[in-house]
């Protein structure tokens, strides 16, 4: 289990470099925020940087929470990598059949986001091995370790 929470960390870390990367790259907003589609954007980044932070820290409710609120703003760039990051959360509380939901989500993007999607599936093969889903979990695993080499199944 320890390797797990190590391995959760490591994709958590992964995951944030990509939010800041994308973040870099958004342009300052204009003097009225209101009219700006990228305050939502730097907002949601901010909260998802948090959830990502509390996370390594072993706050899983509060990261969770903090997921949620990014979420909440809708900014549809970040959903993918939110939902991810929440799936290995939901892990960590226990709530399996949620992880599997929000691994789900990040996978229905049809975006290009290999490192996302590679969290996702291992993610949601670690829900799915916790709920003695064997072959789904494998199944999971392996979409992992194909879009990432370095994940490697735990089964």
């Amino acid at each position: 289990m320890k390797s797990n929470v190590y391995l959760i960390a490591g994709a958590l870390i992964a995951v944030l470099i990509i939010a800041l990367v994308i973040l870099v790259a958004v342009p300052v907003p204009s003097a009225n925020p209101s009219a700006d589609p990228s305050v939502n954007f730097q907002q949601a980044g901010a909260l998802y940087t948090k959830s990502v932070d509390l996370a390594n820290d072993g706050k899983y409710t509060e990261a969770l929470k903090a997921a949620d609120d990014a979420l909440a703003l809708n900014s549809s760039q970040l959903i993918p990598i939110i939902q991810s990051n929440r799936a290995g959360i939901l892990v960590m509380l226990g709530r399996n059949a949620d992880a599997i939901t929000a691994a789900d989500a990040a996978l229905s993007s049809h975006e290009n986001l290999t490192t996302t999607f590679s969290i996702a599936y291992f993610n949601k093969g670690n829900a799915l091995k916790n709920l003695n889903r064997t072959e789904e979990a494998k199944a999971a695993y392996n979409k992992a370790h194909e879009l990432d080499p370095t994940l490697v199944s735990p089964i």
